[in-house]
């Protein structure tokens, strides 16, 4: 049986340890292994993740199998002011993945969306990552492209998605 459960700062590990498993099977054809490597340490420092929860309003859920942990969520309400809830970060271990649990991740984040009186569920998404399909099955429409020029040239190449609420 899978739980979801809120996460606090002693769960940083296990999103990070999440992270650093998932990251190379989602992106190990999209990005070089330096870009990748640059991009864990940027986005899952241990100062990242509790900077995130502790003050810039990001919540993460976790989704478990008994005392396993298969993957994670983090999102955010009233994205740049907005009844919009954000969705940054969703990821499943490898193995965890096509059974059904990213759903229960986005349906959870949808239930908090909906409790803080939100619109609209946004996220950003790699345009070569496969998990576009898994989003718009969910609902989601693309609404726009972004570009995001990080640090040492290298560039996040996004498709836009929203989801009515």
């Amino acid at each position: 049986m899978i739980t979801i459960r809120v996460a606090n700062s002693n769960d940083v590990k296990t999103i990070q340890e999440i992270a650093y498993k998932t990251w190379p099977d989602v992106y190990g054809e999209i990005l070089s292994a330096t870009q990748l490597d640059y991009m864990l340490k940027a986005f899952y420092s241990k100062e990242v993740l509790l900077d995130n929860m502790l003050h810039k309003g990001h919540h993460f859920i976790l989704a478990s199998e008994g005392t396993m942990c298969l993957g994670f969520a983090s999102f955010q309400h009233d994205y740049l002011d907005d009844k919009v809830t954000r969705l940054h970060k969703i990821y499943l271990l490898p193995e965890a993945q096509g059974k059904g649990i990213g759903r229960l991740l986005i349906d959870a984040v949808v239930g908090y969306a909906k409790e803080n009186n939100s619109k609209v569920l946004s996220l950003n998404v790699n345009r070569f990552n496969k998990a576009v399909t898994f989003y718009q099955k969910l609902g989601f429409e693309i609404v726009g492209k972004e570009d995001i020029e990080l640090d040492h040239g290298y560039l996040m190449e996004d498709y836009k998605l929203e989801k009515q609420l």
